[in-house]
């Protein structure tokens, strides 16, 4: 049972992590910059994301203590982020999931921040480490499962980009999308539940 709760949220954050759709994005930021400085760059944002992740997998509960905020509304709050992430990538925007993206060099933003570590992961891995802290070793591997699968698809995407063409990418991306909306509800549903569970004060 605990093998497959790891590989359950494992999966999850592949699924937020989303590097199928991604893949478009970064090689157009990528463009500008020189060839040999790439994959340097890449590297560079993608270790700074995973950074991030873990700050609010092993701080996250602490965040959410010290502006007095409970489980639940991080649930439901995360239910509806990954919602709307869903929804824009079965229904994507010319300009991409996060708006138009800025010329030159990339750093933190926006490749590392928030096109890898974006606001559902962040909401998702803090809610694990806050739900269930006496499981951030199984919540690590699982996130480390994950940028790692992440990181070989977008060290992977021009091989990927040719291979499967954008039409391929994108059909991937939909289904991934209804994934993500599926996940998205039941998490939202789960806080409501706890939610409505919770004794009334007074």
């Amino acid at each position: 049972m605990q093998e497959t709760t790891l590989i359950a949220a494992a999966m999850l954050l592949f699924l937020i992590l989303d590097p199928l759709g991604n893949i478009p994005v970064f090689l157009s930021l990528l463009k500008p910059v020189p060839e040999h400085r790439r994959r340097i760059v890449l590297a560079r944002e993608l270790v700074i994301a995973l950074g991030v992740l873990f700050l609010f997998l092993f701080f996250g509960r602490y965040i959410l203590e010290f502006i007095s905020l409970r489980q639940e509304s991080v649930s439901i709050a995360g239910g509806i982020i990954l919602f709307l992430i869903g929804l824009k990538m079965i229904f994507p925007s010319p300009e991409g999931i996060f708006g138009d993206t800025p010329d030159g060099e990339p750093f933190i933003v926006p490749m590392a921040v928030p096109l890898v570590a974006g606001p559902s992961g962040m909401a998702a891995v803090m809610l694990m480490g806050s739900k269930e802290p006496d499981r951030l070793m199984d919540w690590s591997v699982a996130l480390l499962i994950a940028w790692g699968a992440t990181a070989v698809i977008l060290f992977s995407a021009t091989k990927l980009y040719r291979l499967l063409g954008p039409r391929a990418l994108a059909a991937l991306e939909r289904l991934m999308g209804m994934v993500l909306v599926a996940i998205s509800v039941q998490m939202f549903l789960d806080g409501v539940k706890g939610y409505l569970a919770l004794p009334v004060a007074g």
